[in-house]
């Protein structure tokens, strides 16, 4: 089962033949592989790329354990090159070879090839990306289905499509599965063994219990401000190990570098400048983070901020917390043409909601817009003082919905 993912295609194509590493990351189990080796691949075919110029190895199952030597590796995609046209390389789950970052190197530099490499949560981490290719990569970050996708598989009525992806997600794997209790089993699994195990066994993380004590304290505060000191002091209170500040942000660094969970940063809007305090961190799927928590602290309101997160995430956009003097904006998001200022409510039709949301639009009077997102089903678009609102299917379902309003 292959769900279209035309965004991510047109990323690769915007790249394709640059001399540049594609480096394409995200959480395990959410599409990379099948974005390459099945949507690239025949997309490659489609533009006249002959198949025998298209090498192909994944390096997670036995069938190609001797290809994680990095010289026999090497080697076999050397014999499969025939001639001085360009070859396409995919290499799945490249961090199964030890020193990969010489393979490709030396693969970049020996032959007239592009080069794709995808690589899990737990072991092929942003940070390390920076440093490895020399400058020469770039990478591409890969979301679990958001719910335009996910819409497209199922169709049918939009709120009850939306209602089940609030709960269950958008990782592929689960339109497999129809039955509620099977979905939940497969998300618990991943959230436990695919994510949090793996990463536990590369960091040698010893106190495994504050560990995933952090992750679900994460999982329940979505759309809260965190910090180290606060949950170093709440993991504490009555624990035989206490627990410190460093060591709660260096587990925090861990699980956004394994993408499952994104920090957004807050952004003093009139003084310009990045803060040191008081972040927000959204999880990489809503399933995952409903799994974590046992499927019982069901919160629509924080989840519908998580989804318009990832959504922009998902769109490019450049996403931080927005501080206008002693109010707080859900999102204030930025692109290379334009910046909006983003509120996120699950309703504003009672008149304090509505007055509370807005009041942070207040005194911002740069000429960029401010929008509200919500749940609300009424047609109003143009608001007062000029600010706009938008029913979050609408938002979801429009890619071009921000530009567009």
């Amino acid at each position: 089962m292959i769900i279209p993912r035309p965004r991510y295609v047109t990323r690769l194509l915007h790249v394709k033949d640059k001399s540049i590493i594609k480096i394409i990351t995200g959480l395990r189990r959410c599409g990379k592989s099948t974005l390459l080796f099945d949507l690239y691949y025949k997309e490659l075919l489609r533009l006249g790329v002959a198949a025998d110029h298209i090498i192909g190895v994944s390096l997670e199952g036995i069938r190609n354990w001797q290809l994680r030597d990095p010289m026999e590796l090497y080697h076999y995609i050397e014999a499969r090159i025939h001639d001085n046209r360009k070859v396409y390389i995919f290499l799945d789950e490249i961090q199964m070879v030890p020193h990969f970052e010489d393979v490709v190197n030396g693969l970049q530099h020996d032959f007239n090839c592009d080069i794709y490499i995808t690589g899990s949560n737990s072991e092929f981490l942003s940070c390390d990306v920076n440093t490895r290719f020399r400058g020469r990569g770039i990478e591409i970050k890969v979301l679990p289905l958001l719910f335009s996708e996910y819409y497209g598989y199922y169709g049918g009525d939009k709120r009850e499509c939306f209602r089940q992806y609030m709960m269950y997600g958008g990782m592929p794997y689960l339109l497999q599965e129809e039955n509620p209790v099977d979905k939940a089993a497969y998300l618990t699994m991943i959230a436990d063994t695919v994510s949090l195990k793996d990463m536990e066994e590369r960091y040698h993380i010893r106190n495994t219990d504050a560990f995933r004590g952090i992750v679900r304290l994460l999982a329940s505060s979505i759309g809260s401000y965190v910090s180290p000191n606060k949950i170093a002091r709440t993991l504490s209170g009555g624990e035989k190990e206490k627990i410190t500040s460093k060591t709660v942000s260096t587990y925090l660094d861990y699980l956004c570098n394994a993408f499952l969970f994104y920090r957004a940063r807050r952004y003093d809007i009139k003084g310009k400048e990045y803060l040191k305090t008081l972040q927000k961190y959204y999880i990489a799927d809503i399933g995952l983070r409903n799994a974590i928590l046992g499927f019982r602290q069901l919160e629509p309101t924080h989840s519908l901020e998580n989804l318009v997160y990832l959504e922009l995430v998902g769109r490019n956009y450049l996403v931080d917390i927005g501080k206008n003097e002693n109010k707080e904006i859900d999102f204030l998001v930025r692109s290379p043409e334009d910046t909006y200022y983003i509120q996120v409510s699950y309703h504003i039709t009672d008149s304090r909601t509505r007055e509370r949301e807005l009041s942070s639009f207040h005194k911002l009077d740069d000429g960029y817009k401010k929008i509200i997102i919500t749940m609300d089903d009424d047609p109003y678009e143009q608001m007062e003082r000029g600010y706009k609102k938008i029913n979050v299917l609408d938002f979801l379902m429009n890619e071009r919905a921000l530009e567009e309003i």
